[in-house]
This record gives C-alpha cells, structure tokens and sequence, in this order.
C-alpha cells in the first residue's frame, strides 16, 4: 500500500483499470490485452497502479476470464451498448468497497506511481468531489479520483443519456491536479502504429 503517507488523512481508495471499450482505433481489439513488451497493456497498468490503493478492481465487458488471470475482480458495465469510460466508473462505484474510487485507462501503460497519492492530496485540500489529473493545459478525466457517493449524481447523468466525461464533472466540485513533471506518464496508446513505435525495442 504505496499511499502509507496519506493514511491518516485519507479514507482508503479502491483503483479501476478501466478496459471496458471497444478499441474502436485499433481496430476493434481489446485494448488492454495487447501485447507490450511480452505482456498485455492492461496487466502494465495494474502493475503500477494497484500499490497506490487498498483494492484493485478491472472493468472489462469482453474476455472476463482474461482480465480476471491479472488477479483481481472483473466488473462489467451496468450501462449497455459500451457506454465509454464514465459506465466503466459507474460500474467501479456500485461495486467498490471504499468510499474513495480512482481510475485508469488500459492504454496507459507509464501512469505515474504517485497518481493517486497527488490526487488524494489535491482532493482533500481542495475539499473536492474529484480531482482530475492534467498536464500543462490538457485535463485527463479517465486519470481522476472521485468519492463513491457521487454514484447517484451519475447515475442520473447516464440515465439522460449523456456520456461526456468533462460535462459530467463540469457540474461537480472538481480539482484539476497539475503533473507538468511527468507529462509523458500520461502517453496512450490508441492505434497498432503507436502500439508498434512503443513495443520497439529501445
């Protein structure tokens, strides 16, 4: 549990690798079981991301037994059609054991090690919401940390039939959390070219 430091100022934290979509840039493929460096994407991403928070879960809605080898619970979207990132939060809410809730994409693979503690910090000095990861002037909603009692508020978000992540947290007490410093920690990987310029050997 990497947020040692926090402990006593934060509640505990449930993380979400979120691999629910439908890779649509890459051709269809389930995103986070592509191949980086001998390993699936997603399995990268679990790696740094589940010593940051006291409970790991996956959302996924395409080869649960897959995703479920990587050690941790799959949950799939309660929202039909694969509604985007926000169902994926959705269904990480309903499902999380604490009531603080952080995410992160599949096709991230150099998250910050530090992501959620700078969060959590930024969150609770701001008393937020939320707290979305940025660098320079470019917010990463589907990098954040938000309070699983908002689970109503998206619900009823969802239910209206909108989707946009940054509308969505536009109407909620949110902090936008600088990382300059680490700006290519946030690099994706949407399409085989990147996949191939990033698993080249180096």
């Amino acid at each position: 549990m990497a947020h040692a430091g926090l402990l006593m100022a934060c509640p505990p934290i449930t993380g979400v690798l979120l691999a629910g979509g439908q890779g649509r840039r890459m051709g269809g493929v389930d995103k986070g079981l592509q191949e980086l460096h001998g390993r699936p994407m997603g399995a990268w991403v679990v790696e740094r991301l589940a010593p940051q928070v006291d409970e790991l879960l996956i959302n996924a809605n395409r080869n649960a037994e897959r995703y479920a080898e990587f050690g941790y619970r799959v949950v799939a979207d309660q929202i039909p059609d694969f509604a985007g990132p926000l169902a994926g939060l959705h269904a990480a809410l309903s499902a999380a054991a604490h009531p603080w809730v952080a995410t992160a994409p599949c096709d991230s693979p150099f998250l910050p090690t530090d992501l959620v503690s700078r969060l959590a910090s930024a969150m609770r000095a701001a008393d937020a919401d939320l707290a979305v990861a940025r660098t320079f002037d470019q917010p990463h909603p589907v990098f954040c940390l938000c309070k699983r009692d908002l689970l109503p508020h998206l619900t009823a978000y969802l239910q209206s039939g909108e989707r946009k992540f940054d509308r969505w947290y536009a109407s909620l007490k949110t902090v936008e959390v600088p990382f300059d410093d680490v700006a290519s920690a946030f690099e994706n990987i949407n399409t085989r070219e990147e996949l191939q310029r990033f698993d080249a050997p180096r």
